[in-house]
């Protein structure tokens, strides 16, 4: 699975540090608060417990990991070891998320933040490319629900849409607080012809999903695995889509799927029973994700090998998945076509063949 070609939409930065990292930047920025200065301690640290079901608890390795991202460096540092890793594990094209606003309190602006983070990518990719594992990495800038910089981010995307940001996003606690809350931010978004995904459907239900496309014209559904409630299953196992449903997948609206960290957050019991695979089925655009490699312990290729088993796919429908994610991502289309048709298409050909 680690030589197959990947596509990766849905990644948060902050969540996918390595833990040596953690420790050496918390020691350069007097940060104390960890947990244990042991690496391998505090790996274990980050994903004890699973699955969990809290996500309290998930949410906790977030105060560390943040907690020594507050630098040009750190960021640059953390950026390019994200490249690398994905790189060592076989993703092509990937889009890595994360929220400039966390970030500010080492002096930086949101400017030097996403800078920072922009050439830690752009260093990565020259270094992969060098030594034979090219890769695309793009940037998603997220603002965060509680607070009130949405539009502040979105005009911070807009502004690097040219040097590696490929899209807006919004992330953070549903309940309570819903999309429309940053209403303005996805119009300055839609004026720009420019892109957004949504965290929708993930702890809260259809009113979040209904909201992040009708309201905020989400490209991308962040999760939303929630859209399973609008799909009844009859004595015959025969399924019946509501009208939500009918229209997500009518209009082929991309579904990133984060099925171990779902399981992590108790948003479902066990992988086993994760709605990825009747979604699959009825050929929803789905796609699979890491959402916090760290937190949850797992690359893309474990989170793909572990859905292959659970639900009996091979390698057809995870070629069919890495195609889904490609055809999503946020890139121009002759460069998506050009990856289809050359490393993806053919990475998958050569296994095949094996």
């Amino acid at each position: 699975m680690r030589r197959a070609p990947k596509v990766l939409l849905h990644d948060h930065l902050d969540g996918g540090l390595r833990a040596e990292t953690v420790v050496e930047l918390a020691a350069e920025h007097g940060y104390r608060d960890l947990p244990t200065t042991d690496p391998g301690e505090l790996a274990r640290w980050f994903v004890s417990d699973t699955p969990r079901r809290d996500l309290v608890r998930y949410l906790e390795g977030f105060a560390h990991t943040v907690g020594v991202m507050h630098s040009a460096e750190a960021l640059e540092r953390v950026a390019y070891e994200c490249v690398e890793d994905l790189a060592a594990d076989g993703v092509v094209y990937a889009e890595v998320r994360f929220a400039p606003e966390l970030h500010l309190l080492g002096g930086l602006d949101l400017d030097g933040v996403v800078t920072a983070v922009l050439a830690g990518f752009s260093r990565g990719m020259s270094d992969a490319s060098a030594v034979g594992r090219p890769v695309v990495v793009r940037a998603l800038l997220t603002a965060m629900r509680t607070a009130a910089r949405s539009l502040e981010i979105a005009e911070l995307a807009v502004r690097y849409r040219d040097d590696g940001v490929a899209g807006f996003d919004v992330a953070g606690a549903e309940a309570g607080y819903p999309p429309t809350r940053h209403l303005d931010a996805f119009q300055l978004v839609q004026r720009e012809s420019f892109h957004a995904t949504l965290h929708a459907g993930e702890a809260f239900g259809l009113p979040s999903i209904w909201e992040a496309l009708q309201w905020c014209n989400a490209e991308r559904l962040g999760h939303g695995v929630r859209i399973v409630d609008d799909i009844a299953l009859d004595d015959a196992g025969e399924a019946r889509l509501g009208r939500l449903a009918s229209y997500v997948r009518d209009r082929r609206v991309p579904l990133e799927l984060c099925p171990t960290s779902n399981v992590h957050t108790g948003v479902v019991a066990d992988l086993e029973h994760h709605p990825i695979g009747l979604l699959a089925s009825l050929r929803f655009r789905v796609t699979v994700n890491t959402d916090n490699r760290l937190m949850s312990g797992v690359t893309l290729s474990e989170e793909l090998h572990r859905c292959a088993r659970a639900f009996g796919w091979g390698w057809q429908e995870l070629r069919w998945l890495t195609i889904n994610a490609i055809k999503s991502a946020f890139y121009p289309f002759d460069e998506r076509l050009a990856l289809i048709n050359g490393s993806i298409k053919g990475g998958y050909a050569e296994l095949a063949v094996e």
